[in-house]
């Protein structure tokens, strides 16, 4: 049933012309990274956008929506992973912000994917290129080609959940492949290691 205010990660790979009909969400963040495909999305709001490989999507549900995600190809799948993060204020209005291409090609370290709203302007220039929650929590996307040594360190005491997408990943010494999860025990004060010998994908999440 989730850890700390990660509620659910779920994989899916949607079939060509098939989705998800009109349902409905309140008070939950919903990010939705698109690996491969794109992804039609409509939602109460009036929001209608395709979700290309490598776009961030948040809907902030607050007091209530209905949205739909369909699979916009009549014939490839769409590969994509939604997050639910439970929000630290409830039944604030419901907003949509989309950004393209965040996690659509390899680069070095770590790529900001979702910030906290409250201190987004402060997060430096790479933040506003990631979406805003409504939570004290972050969302860094690794996108690793090649081998890579990084050494992270949670902005104040945070604990962390790493889900590897593909490739593999140690953190700490400890390996992961695609599919698995890592996640701390206690709150992390102190830098950690992430390693990859061949090239990963990746998120991280720092949670309150």
């Amino acid at each position: 049933m989730g850890y700390r205010a990660l509620r659910v990660i779920n994989e899916d790979w949607v079939a060509a012309g098939e989705g998800f009909d009109p349902h409905p969400h309140d008070n939950m963040e919903i990010i939705t990274v698109v690996l491969e495909g794109a992804l039609r999305h409509e939602d109460s709001m009036g929001n209608g956008s395709i979700i290309g490989p490598g776009d961030v999507q948040r809907m902030s549900a607050g007091s209530g929506i209905l949205h739909s995600e369909f699979n916009s190809s009549s014939t490839e799948p769409v590969h994509l992973l939604q997050i639910w993060i439970l929000p630290d204020q409830k039944s604030v209005r419901p907003s949509y912000e989309q950004k393209s291409g965040v996690f659509g090609k390899p680069r070095s370290g770590l790529t900001p994917l979702a910030v906290p709203e409250s201190t987004r302007q402060k997060s430096g220039p790479s933040a506003m290129d990631a979406v805003s929650i409504y939570q004290e929590a972050r969302v860094f996307g690794g996108f690793w080609n090649s081998p890579e040594d990084h050494s992270h360190c949670p902005s104040g005491v945070k604990f962390f959940w790493c889900q590897v997408i593909s490739g593999e990943l140690e953190i700490n010494g400890v390996l992961a492949q695609a599919g698995d999860a890592l996640y701390s025990e206690k709150a992390l004060g102190d830098p950690f290691s992430l390693w990859s010998k061949s090239g990963c994908r990746f998120l991280l999440f720092e949670l309150s």
